[in-house]
């Protein structure tokens, strides 16, 4: 598997992703958003066998960043791709001085909630109705400690 940072030549591969993963109703990201994120935030991508497996977005044009989008195809599921994906992202992020991540995830999605939970994300609320199908979310941070990440990896 290769982590590496988003490019042009993904946008395709990412768009097909994010069909997978996302129902209109929940705000995929298009080939457009997709382009200016590879310019302005940071998008990682992972790469198995040729094949774009996953990624993740963070936007970062303000105080604290925020963790947009992580999403692993269905087909590559259960490689812990997630997982590096989120802890690449982070780790850049203390390099660039953050102190805190933000990000909102469905109520429903027990798995999400489990490993931002392992890396380190508290529940700061839950949103009522916050996508568009009438799911709650939460609102979950990571604080780095002392410059540090502090994963229960």
């Amino acid at each position: 598997m290769i982590l590496r940072k988003a490019q042009n030549a993904d946008l395709s591969s990412l768009c097909v992703l994010e069909e997978e993963l996302f129902l209109p109703q929940n705000y995929p990201l298009s080939r457009g958003s997709f382009a200016y994120h590879i310019k302005n935030n940071l998008l990682y991508v992972a790469e198995v066998d040729g094949a774009l497996a996953g990624y993740v977005l963070v936007l970062i044009r303000r105080k604290d960043a925020k963790l947009y989008s992580l999403g692993v195809s269905t087909s590559y599921r259960n490689r812990k791709i997630s997982q590096k994906l989120l802890l690449l992202a982070l780790e850049e992020l203390l390099a660039l001085g953050f102190k805190r991540v933000l990000l909102e995830v469905r109520t429903d999605n027990e798995a999400a909630i489990a490993l931002y939970k392992k890396m380190g994300f508290s529940e700061l609320k839950k949103l009522k109705a916050f996508y568009r199908d009438g799911c709650d979310a939460y609102l979950m941070e990571l604080r780095y400690a002392d410059d540090t990440l502090q994963a229960d990896i």
